[in-house]
């Protein structure tokens, strides 16, 4: 969308120009016809024209000395006032040191120069050629695209002299009425004609210059370039010479006011380009990057404010950032009455079952449902089911009270006689080791080795025997190794119920009362069990 908008599939090329002017327009005022020649003067500027609109005019001026124009340092009471030879900006010429009557009321120091010297009156108002606003003006406008070797001209082929340019009507229109330039400008022509200004016409190209969107025509638009209100208006004095019968030079000096027009020209020509187009692509693509930038600035810069206190920064944080750690230096247990797996970093300071841990947040919640643990006893009584229907619907209820009854605290008639201070169950027993300090519980209640699925998924010599006999149909299960193989495979099977598919049996830590539990039931054992790893 952007890149279409924007049109970010073109290359560009800046627009070279040239402008020419015509004016049309005669006027009659004070007793005299102005025509092109008289109201309009050389260009003063490159792309402009100007239009003569008032004037201040003196008269029969000779080089001789003759009393200043009044001003703060020209006015003199004495000679004493007037130095000779003295200049100052403001003055008509070279003073002589006389001071002299410049009327009945006001002497003034002399001075030679082109007499009588001009006053510094104001432009009369209304303006002399107030009438101007009528006159008309053809711009003709050549721009060039050198990128692309085009030339466009904003006069048509066949131009229609008798158009006016109008915004709405004629936008196209080349020839322009003066008065209507200033409306468009937000400007009162006979006001502005009294001390002149400045007026821009800018001409702006947008081309597009592809054959399937050909577009290629001028806008206008204008707009007052002095100020209204801090020294407005444009003015500039201009004399024409000729000579007395005597030989004596004489001039007219005009203080000329107008409206000068700069014609002023923008574009920009565009035409497809697959290496542009390519190009702009990459870069909108590589600001996606600045997106995550940008946000873990605020997210940092609000974290910093609330002092990393924010739930939301803690959870920010976590799922950005993978704790690595030595896997020698970590333990796994799990809780009965928790659902996740929670890791504890060695090396301890107090009990295992008292060590402050991490949730493993990869980790599976654990399914330890009744029904789905002790799928080999269901396998076993499969051929029974449809003969005792009733039999299978009292199973399933008494599966999930003792689910329910392994949430519920632990009663006082249900834990042993010596039980240390940080078991839970019951059925642990004591041990210095901080590492084997360590429940089947978080909290008090029920001993997981009291279970059906532990009985029967962990315990049942039948279900791990045939388990063996699934590895080896010829093992033989009389010998004397065959209940410490039997142990082993139930810590494999506890870490498998317990841990999922996380699977960190080597560093996976049980229970004491599981330990015990599966110690004292193949008592044949030599070794002492701790984890799969110490075995």
């Amino acid at each position: 969308y952007v890149v279409f908008i924007y049109r970010l599939y073109q290359e560009t090329d800046e627009v070279n120009s040239s402008v020419r002017t015509s004016l049309k327009g005669v006027a009659y005022s004070n007793n005299r016809t102005w025509d092109v020649a008289e109201y309009t003067l050389p260009t003063m500027a490159t792309n402009s024209f100007f239009v003569v609109t008032n004037l201040i005019r003196t008269e029969n001026q000779v080089e001789r000395e003759c009393p200043e124009y009044p001003f703060n340092k020209s006015v003199c009471s004495s000679d004493e006032f007037c130095e000779k030879g003295r200049v100052d900006v403001h003055s008509n010429g070279i003073q002589t040191g006389r001071c002299v009557n410049y009327n009945a009321t006001v002497k003034t120091c002399e001075v030679h120069a082109w007499c009588p010297v001009e006053s510094t009156e104001n432009p009369p108002e209304p303006a002399v050629l107030r009438s101007s606003e009528n006159f008309t003006v053809l711009i003709k406008n050549n721009i060039h695209f050198p990128k692309f070797e085009v030339t466009v001209l904003n006069v048509p082929s066949t131009l229609d002299t008798s158009c006016m340019y109008n915004k709405e009507t004629s936008p196209l229109c080349p020839i322009f009425r003066l008065g209507d330039i200033l409306q468009e400008a937000k400007e009162n022509f006979s006001k502005m004609a009294i001390k002149g200004g400045i007026i821009s016409i800018e001409i702006n190209w947008d081309c597009d210059l592809d054959s399937w969107f050909y577009s290629c025509n001028p806008k206008y638009v204008f707009r007052r370039l002095d100020h209204r209100k801090i020294t407005p208006g444009f003015y500039f004095r201009d004399a024409k010479y000729h000579r007395l019968p005597n030989g004596e030079e004489q001039r007219t000096l005009f203080k000329v006011f107008g409206i000068r027009f700069d014609v002023l020209v923008f574009g920009t020509g565009r035409r497809f380009n697959g290496i542009a187009l390519i190009k702009n692509l990459g870069s909108m693509i590589s600001y996606f990057g600045l997106v995550a930038v940008i946000i873990e600035i605020v997210i940092s810069v609000g974290s910093w404010y609330s002092g990393s206190k924010s739930a939301f920064y803690k959870v920010y944080n976590r799922k950005k950032y993978d704790t690595v750690l030595n896997p020698s230096q970590v333990m796994y247990v799990s809780f009965v009455d928790e659902p996740h797996v929670t890791w504890i970093k060695k090396p301890l300071k107090t009990s295992l079952q008292h060590a402050k841990g991490h949730i493993v947040e990869s980790h599976p919640v654990k399914c330890c449902a009744a029904g789905s643990c002790c799928y080999t006893e269901s396998n076993e009584n499969h051929s029974n089911e449809e003969s005792k229907p009733t039999h299978t619907n009292e199973s399933n209820r008494s599966r999930d009270n003792e689910e329910a009854e392994l949430k519920q605290p632990l009663t006082q008639e249900a834990s042993s006689s010596v039980r240390p201070e940080w078991c839970c169950c019951g059925e642990c027993r004591p041990t210095q080791e901080h590492q084997e300090q360590l429940c089947c519980r978080r909290k008090e209640g029920r001993c997981i080795t009291t279970s059906l699925c532990f009985q029967q998924l962990v315990l049942s010599r039948h279900s791990l025997e045939r388990a063996l006999l699934y590895t080896d149909p010829f093992a033989d299960l009389s010998g004397d190794g065959v209940a410490t193989r039997l142990r082993h495979l139930a810590h494999q099977r506890y870490l498998h119920w317990r841990f999922g598919s996380l699977d960190p049996e080597d560093r996976a830590i049980i229970p004491s009362c599981c330990r015990w539990k599966i110690k004292d039931t193949y008592s044949k054992a030599v070794n002492k069990c701790t984890d799969v790893k110490k075995e």
